[in-house]
């Protein structure tokens, strides 16, 4: 499977998005950088979410109990933690030459400009994305998804086991 210069993982929630482009960068090692997200889960279920470097830098993303203006259902959103950690990470990813991982492109991370700013210049660049947005439309999001450079994978729970070999190959090929 020939994909372009970068590629924007999308599905319904809960599809195995994030697992997918874990096993990815996993297998990819020290040629990717960036960082993926997961859940915060207290005695009641899920309660908020952290970012984390695949450097080992670790910062909060959204939290029930955190005092923000920027909300998403019922969390609040901390936009210094993806300031600080997120865009670092997307930075150096870049600076690197790296396979720029980016988990998620999505409503809590797009308060944040500098983030938006990180996305763009990450794909104008010319390291390689690897990226998971969200299927909700929006104008930002919209515009990315129809970039010439972006190849838009759609992940099920199908086909999701199978896209993480595609995905290595296509990465793991001499232009990465």
């Amino acid at each position: 499977m020939f994909m372009k210069q970068n590629v924007l993982i999308t599905g319904k929630p809960g599809c195995g998005k994030t697992t997918l482009v874990e096993k990815v960068a996993f297998a990819l090692g020290e040629r990717a950088g960036g960082f993926t997200s997961s859940e915060i889960r207290g005695p009641s279920g899920r309660v908020g979410f952290i970012i984390l470097t695949l450097e080992g830098k670790e910062g909060m993303l959204a939290h029930v109990n955190h005092k923000s203006p920027h909300r998403v259902g019922r969390y609040r959103v901390n936009v210094g933690d993806i300031d600080s950690v997120a865009v670092p990470a997307i930075e150096e990813a870049v600076r690197a030459g790296r396979i720029v991982v980016i988990d998620e492109i999505a409503r809590m991370e797009l308060f944040s400009d500098a983030f938006r700013g990180a996305v763009i210049a990450a794909l104008d660049s010319p390291s390689r994305v690897l990226a998971t947005i969200q299927r909700r439309g929006d104008p930002f999001l919209d515009r990315l998804r129809a970039r010439p450079d972006v190849t838009l994978v759609t992940v099920t729970p199908e086909n999701r086991d199978g896209l993480v070999d595609v995905l290595i190959r296509e990465f793991d090929d001499k232009k990465s």
